[in-house]
């Protein structure tokens, strides 16, 4: 029974991220329950009449075992560093993220009945990280690289029109790439970092005084 403790302290060295394992189950737990998907995964026709969990729900729901261990891989990975690094940020996200994301699809892509996954997170979750990350020490080259491969990934998915789902394929063939959630999630997290650096700034400026 430790064994899987172990492999957990051996992927994250510190804390252990709970909330962002707690996630992680939650989809795996749904990725195990496909006839789920219909009552969880965001859809704009529902939610009208009062359907609102699917704002959040929806983000945990994935269209097939290989998008299910892109999206969750990465987002588990990223839990360590994130809770170690940014952890009041992380949290937040994990909260407001979803739902901004779900607004601005809701509100500016009508077209976009369905959406499902955890990329959009992610990719938001990923950013802010790599902004933090470049802040810190400007003359590091990793951080710049990524944000670099960020923005190469976005204008990829709007040259394609957002069609299949690049190297992922979806076990449902029209599902097409939710480039207006990705742009929501990157949108999300420059105004954390801009927010976060305000703050620091402020912070310095009374310290100074």
């Amino acid at each position: 029974m430790l064994r899987p403790l172990q492999s957990l302290r051996r992927l994250y060295p510190g804390k252990l991220p709970w909330l962002f394992i707690a996630v992680g189950l939650a989809t795996l737990v749904i990725q195990f329950n496909p006839h789920w998907r219909d009552g969880l995964i965001y859809d704009r026709t529902v939610l009208p009449s009062g359907q609102y969990w699917r704002i959040w729900t929806g983000h945990l729901v994935h269209f097939g075992w290989p998008h299910f261990l892109a999206d969750a891989g990465l987002f588990m990975i990223m839990g360590g560093l994130l809770e170690a690094r940014h952890k009041r940020f992380s949290r937040w996200a994990l909260l407001l993220m979803p739902a901004f994301i779900s607004a601005i699809i809701y509100y500016f892509d009508p077209s976009m009945v369905r959406y499902g996954g955890l990329s959009a997170v992610n990719l938001g979750l990923l950013l802010y990280l790599a902004a933090q990350g470049w802040q810190r020490q400007w003359s590091d080259w990793f951080w710049p690289a990524v944000l670099v491969i960020y923005v190469g990934e976005i204008i990829f998915e709007i040259i394609q029109g957002g069609r299949g789902g690049g190297m992922i394929q979806f076990d449902d063939p029209s599902i097409q790439v939710a480039t207006n959630a990705h742009v929501a999630s990157a949108a999300y997290a420059l105004i954390a970092w801009a927010i976060a650096a305000l703050q620091n700034k402020i912070t310095a400026t009374v310290d100074g005084r």
